[in-house]
């Protein structure tokens, strides 16, 4: 009777046992491409690996880069939608040809330090996250920036002004709309065809941040680099609403506390990064998480600071603004009743 006792406690725990393995989820998680550079890497790749420790749930993530997966930026939207993935670190730039409200985020000339565009965030990120659910079941869990995206140049330039008839690089439609109104003439292009165009004289210039600026080795084929911000290449993490809603509300509070202390590091890691970026490309110190090089720094005036901050509302929203608004009704107004109340004037 006792050997019958032993094994059937035996037989119990085994199946406890095989019911709390079997209770274990798995997310599939799309991330950052590998190329891109240090966030990637030091932040959202170990935030994935420990997905369980960072939510406090039985939960892990099955993560891999958008380069390991042959996946296009320009599909993540319908990929998520489709539940393919989980969740996605999504490219908003890219994305935003399915969803235009996405860059009244990040439109040129709004977001020009940390401070305004962490409120910029703030304002107009539950417009896009409501955008997001109705239109591709996606739940909006945070948003955070590359950083400054400033000007490199392979000739001399002390300002804006310089830029007449110059040939810059840019990545979409509201950039170049941008440099079309100062005199500049915009080509757009890959980010992975910028170092031989710079090289071969296809531009004299092209816009970035300092850190992808420094690990693509544009500093090589470039001599001068005005600092000035047009805008901050905000990206954003996104879930499958049908995977969000299967968690209790509980659960759901701690993913997004989760999340929320990703974002926060990584605002912070994008700041550090761009210090660091900027005094690497122009040979000053400290200089520690870059490579160092001997760009010369044209000085930022008060007049360019200006000329980009007109452009906000003079160039690049009623560009944007039409076209959000054939995409879904009241979309301009949404802005101008939050992000506007602070930058319209």
């Amino acid at each position: 009777m006792r050997k019958l006792t032993n094994l059937t406690a035996i037989v119990l725990s085994c199946v406890l046992a095989t019911g709390a393995v079997a209770q274990t989820r798995t997310l599939k998680v799309l991330g950052q491409p590998g190329a891109t550079g240090e966030i990637q890497k030091n932040k959202e790749g170990p935030f994935f690996q420990n997905f369980a420790d960072n939510t406090g749930l039985d939960v892990n993530a099955n993560f891999q880069t958008l380069d390991q997966t042959g996946v296009k930026g320009a599909e993540e939207l319908r990929i998520l939608k489709s539940g393919l993935f989980d969740i996605i670190s999504l490219r908003l730039q890219q994305v935003s040809r399915d969803a235009p409200a996405i860059m009244g985020l990040d439109l040129v000339g709004l977001n020009t330090d940390y401070d305004s565009a962490r409120e910029t965030m703030n304002e107009f990120g539950p417009v896009v996250d409501k955008q997001l659910q109705e239109n591709f079941n996606t739940k909006l869990l945070g948003l955070w920036p590359f950083g400054p995206q400033v000007l490199f140049c392979n000739r001399e330039v002390s300002g804006l002004s310089d830029l007449k008839g110059a040939k810059v690089r840019t990545d979409d439609q509201t950039l170049s709309k941008f440099v079309e109104s100062i005199g500049a003439i915009p080509v757009q292009m890959g980010f992975s065809e910028v170092y031989q165009s710079l090289a071969r004289g296809v531009v004299d210039c092209a816009i970035t941040g300092p850190s992808s600026a420094n690990a693509s080795d544009w500093p090589e084929v470039t001599t001068y680099v005005l600092p000035l911000s047009f805008r901050f290449a905000v990206q954003g993490y996104g879930m499958n609403l049908k995977a969000w809603n299967s968690f209790s509300p509980e659960d759901q509070q701690k993913i997004q506390a989760a999340f929320d202390g990703l974002v926060d590091e990584i605002w912070a890691y994008s700041e550090e990064l761009y210090n660091d970026a900027m005094n690497c490309n122009v040979g000053k110190s400290p200089c520690e998480l870059n490579k160092p090089f001997d760009l010369t720094e044209a000085p930022v005036s008060k007049e360019d600071l200006a000329v980009v901050s007109d452009g906000l509302m003079g160039v690049s929203f009623p560009a944007w603004a039409e076209v959000c608004d054939a995409n879904f009704k009241d979309c301009s107004q949404e802005w101008m009743d939050t992000v506007g109340k602070r930058v319209a004037n």
